[in-house]
């Protein structure tokens, strides 16, 4: 760390805990990174936990002279989210919500993930306006700085236009909430010359007639380039002045704690169709006509873009035959009733029947029809990411054309492209003139850097100069386009941007260098290299989606800072530099990067690119435990042995917490724990008894029969020593099935059975693809050759068997058994209490989760899904060998648990020893709750 954070660090650790501030060359480097196509590595990072923390740090980075970056989460594509000083992200206190007023307004914290605002007013049938691309992983504060907007906001509906009220800190650290009168009335005590010089700036700019013609212009656009001017003619009051500045300024002018947004109407039902034209100016011309329609979206996709994608299963069989300027518009249309609709499809065909369209898939309200047309629309990024060179990366720029211009725009993009040798696609919000392009872009030689230069220089002339348009639309300025602001806008109301930069951060500290910048090469600087690291990786682009479900993200590195620390490392033993760093990054990487990584492979339903970072992981890992083969294939071929010996341990364990007391018997185990650093599990009050083995199962008359394979996981522990119900979960699984008229049928051998995953997990492949091919084999046989469905009653050992099976089986976890077999067979009667309810991992890359929570909701009133709980973090044994990794991902869920609750449910006996600790609630197979409230059909 630089000599000259240090006074400024020693005074920040006293008024924010040691544990939040970062200063080490691995996390600095990980947390420091976004999804743009920049680097800089910041000197210290802060996790601020509340608006006190925040002020404290502006206050002290004030008196130090030290600038400051917020960040969000960081899926910014622009560079405006990075810095080499401070770096202040968001803890977990920064996620609270409020619905008002017949859910008309919601206030959201900015660490509020866009997805969950959504989530939360849909029982209203409301929505928040700005529907960025990036939803399900951006959070509210860089929605609102970046002025984001969307495939259906527009103009209309983005964070500018339905703002209600804010609190925000300004660069001094001072808290404003315009809400509030008092703190209104302070602010105009304490900060009365800075209103009333931005009162003068709003009368100077309404009586320049030019410079105001410009804003109107500029914002009949989407436009997110430089300060929002617009602030400046559409109000007077210069507390509405400032809080508008504040939306779009990208954490340069202050700090969001907090926005009210004005909601808007999301209409149940919706329709999408696919019209194909013959060129750009045709589809081009419709979107002008479909603008005057009661359309909700218009997407445009070139040719280009459309190939990207037209040999992925499930698209139209017309798209690889397109005409080689074939364009294609995609439509939504969205109502409040289903005649409503119909009618509006009705007067949007009508409106362009007279263009002669060279393919089509007509309107459809089918979710499962219409979600593969909006498939063509989400895969053309990840598709041409997929496919790009090692060590490039993929940049997206987003800009507007008048839509008058629109056509001509596109065609000229098109011819810059084959200028400087750019294999681009275009695609974009065509209702507002709104384009995206996508090329691909290496900064490792000077040449490349050249060409990048001359091609944006060009394009910002086209974009800005010749057709007036905005050179950012949606994505913000940032340092990507900082260079530019004053080609689009020109000197006097760039000069006025300055103005308004000096007034509310005199001194320059919050993010120098982003949104404004007078250096005309600033766009240049700190270029991003992706070096090769591992073929699983080395397509990632960076851009944090994979986050949100992460269950490390709070303890140490999620998915993509694995990947920024593994390229990293691997570009260091390459070059065979700065040793001394390489090995303290690999040092530092055994616990941030591997020892806390569940390897789940969650990550990748998120991942734009499909890519499973658990997979890179599980590969480090059988490197480093190849030396362990051995005793890993010793305990395979004396399973029955090892589990029967778990299960006397587990008894054992049970019998004394029952002797000296559970609270006494957690303290001790924890402090074994700390004391052997780790090397000695952690067992909580919540951990199991031991199993009893399954007895001889009872025959029923008939010939419905059913293969049950209980887990190892559930043949080895039953249930915790303090739940009330203490039968095992094989007791559980035969009563159901003999209600419903199943006879079960136990494979030979079932003890010594496993599906290989704790070896899996370990990196020890061959040892559990060789107990995998056992398990096929033993349950191949049980079921006649497939005759006989197979019941495995954890959904991990049953994602294993379904995705590395070979033989023809038809392989179930308990609620797809339940859902395929019973529900015809068992009359359910619901209990009239609330019950949480954990998808697990497994069961979400199995399709499970709405069949999970549509099945409880037959068995309870009231089905609880907590907020940011995704993967539980207890990976198999990590809940006992890295209990921090479970604690972490589980840290939200007491404080969601209902009073009246008593019980929770999963299908993975594991995660469900998790789950009860940290819920103070007993969690059990979802099987217990099912056989409880059901009798069989008479």
């Amino acid at each position: 760390m630089k000599v000259s954070y240090q006074p400024f660090y020693r005074e920040l650790c006293r008024v924010i805990a040691k544990e939040f501030i970062y200063t080490d060359p691995s996390r600095t480097m990980a947390y420091g990174t976004d999804a743009s196509c920049y680097r800089l590595i910041p000197q210290i990072v802060v996790r601020v936990n509340n608006e006190r923390e925040v002020q404290q740090t502006l206050v002290l980075a004030k008196k130090h002279k030290l600038p400051v970056t917020f960040r969000a989460a960081g899926t910014s594509l622009s560079g405006q989210a990075i810095t080499d000083s401070i770096l202040i992200i968001l803890g977990d206190n920064w996620r609270q919500y409020k619905i008002f007023g017949d859910a008309g307004y919601i206030s959201l914290k900015p660490g509020v993930i866009g997805a969950d605002a959504n989530r939360y007013l849909a029982p209203f049938g409301r929505k928040i306006g700005p529907d960025p691309a990036s939803i399900d992983a951006c959070k509210i504060g860089g929605i609102a700085a970046n002025n984001a907007s969307g495939m259906c906001c527009g103009t209309a509906q983005n964070s500018y236009q339905t703002l209600q009220a804010m609190r925000l800190i300004l660069a001094d650290g001072t808290l404003i909430d315009t809400a509030d009168s008092e703190s209104v009335a302070s602010l105009n005590k304490t900060h009365g010359k800075m209103l009333e010089q931005l009162g003068q700036l709003a009368q100077q700019t309404k009586a320049n007639s030019h410079l105001a013609e410009l804003i109107h212009h500029k914002y009949r656009l989407k436009n997110t380039t430089g300060y929002s001017l617009n602030a400046l003619v559409d109000f007077d009051y210069p507390l509405d002045i400032l809080t508008h500045l504040m939306i779009g300024s990208e954490g340069t002018l202050g700090f969001i704690a907090e926005i009210t947004y004005r909601t808007v109407e999301e209409h149940p039902f919706k329709a999408s169709a696919l019209f194909v034209f013959s060129d750009i100016e045709a589809a081009c011309e419709a979107t002008r006509i479909l603008k005057q329609q009661p359309v909700s979206a218009v997407e445009l996709m070139d040719r280009g873009a459309l190939a990207s994608v037209e040999n992925e299963e499930g698209l139209p069989d017309f798209m690889p035959h397109l005409s080689e300027d074939a364009t294609a518009l995609l439509v939504e249309v969205r109502a409040a009733d289903a005649d409503t609709l119909k009618n509006k499809m009705a007067q949007i065909m009508s409106s362009i029947a007279g263009f002669t369209l060279e393919q089509q898939v007509p309107f459809t309200d089918k979710p499962e029809e219409f979600g593969r047309l909006w498939a063509i629309r989400k895969g053309i990024f990840p598709a041409i990411g997929a496919v790009r060179p090692v060590g490039s990366t993929v940049i997206i720029e987003d800009v507007a054309f008048p839509i008058e211009h629109l056509a001509a725009g596109v065609r000229d993009l098109r011819k810059l492209f084959i200028k400087h040798d750019y294999n681009a696609v275009i695609y974009g919000h065509a209702l507002d003139g709104n384009m995206h392009f996508v090329f691909q872009q290496s900064f490792d030689s000077p040449a490349e850097v050249s060409r990048y230069q001359i091609f944006m220089e060009d394009i910002a002339h086209l974009v800005a100069v010749e057709y007036k348009g905005s050179l950012k639309a949606e994505h913000g300025t940032g340092r990507n386009m900082a260079s530019f602001v004053e080609l689009e806008w020109g000197s006097e109301a760039y000069e006025l941007m300055w103005q308004l930069k000096n007034l509310l951060d005199p001194n320059h500290l919050l993010s120098p260098g982003v949104l404004l910048n007078r250096d005309h090469q600033a766009h240049l600087q700190n270029l991003k290299l992706l070096p090769a690291a591992d073929k699983r990786v080395d397509s990632c682009i960076e851009c944090g989606f994979c986050e949100p479900v992460c269950p490390s993200t709070s303890l140490s590195f999620s998915p993509r800072q694995r990947i920024v620390m593994w390229r990293e490392i691997s570009r260091l033993r390459r070059s065979g530099d700065d040793n001394k760093r390489l090995k303290k990054l690999e040092k530092d990487f055994l616990y941030l990067g591997d020892a806390t990584c569940a390897a789940t492979g969650l990550c990748a339903r998120r991942c734009p690119v499909g890519i499973n970072t658990g997979e890179l992981i599980r590969d480090i890992r059988t490197q480093r435990n190849m030396r362990y083969e051995r005793i890993a294939r010793w305990t395979a071929d004396h399973f029955t042995t090892i589990t029967g010996g778990a299960r006397l341990a587990l008894n054992t364990i049970a019998a004394t917490g029952k002797i000296i007391g559970q609270p006494r018997f957690g303290k001790m185990t924890k402090a074994i724990h700390v004391a052997s650093a780790g090397y000695i599990p952690l067992l909580t009050p919540s951990f199991p008894r031991g199993a009893t083995s399954p007895k001889a199962p009872k025959l029923v008359a008939g010939d419905l029969k059913v293969v049950y394979l209980p887990s190892c996981a559930s043949r080895t522990m039953g249930p915790s020593t303090n739940d009330a119900d203490q039968r095992p979960l094989t007791d559980i699984v035969e009563s159901l099935l003999n209600k419903a008229g199943f006879s079960v049928i136990y494979p030979q051998k079932l003890d010594s059975l496993c599906c290989g995953m704790p070896y899996n997990s370990k990196g020890i492949t061959s040892v559990a693809s060789e107990r995998l091919a056992d398990m096929e084999q033993a349950l191949w046989e049980a079921s006649e050759q497939g005759k006989y469905p197979v019941l495995i009653d954890t959904s991990p050992c049953a994602l294993r068997a379904v995705e590395g099976f070979t033989k023809p089986m038809a392989l179930f976890e308990p609620v797809g058994f339940v859902n395929h077999y019973l529900l015809d067979k068992l009359a359910f009667t619901p209990e009239d209490s609330p019950i949480m309810l954990h998808v697990t991992c497994s069961s979400v890359k199995m399709g499970l989760s709405a069949p999970m929570k549509n099945l409880l909701d037959r068995c309870c009133t009231q089905v609880v899904i907590p907020d940011g709980i995704h993967c539980c973090g207890f990976a198999g044994d990590k809940g006992i060998k890295t209990p921090e990794l479970n604690a972490s991902a589980l840290r939200l869920l007491s404080q969601q648990v209902p009073a009246n609750c008593v019980e929770g449910v999963s299908n993975s006996r594991t995660c469900e020893i998790g789950l009860t600790e940290h819920s103070g609630v007993p969690y059990r197979s979802i099987l217990y709750v099912v056989d409880r409230v059901t009798k069989p059909l008479s």
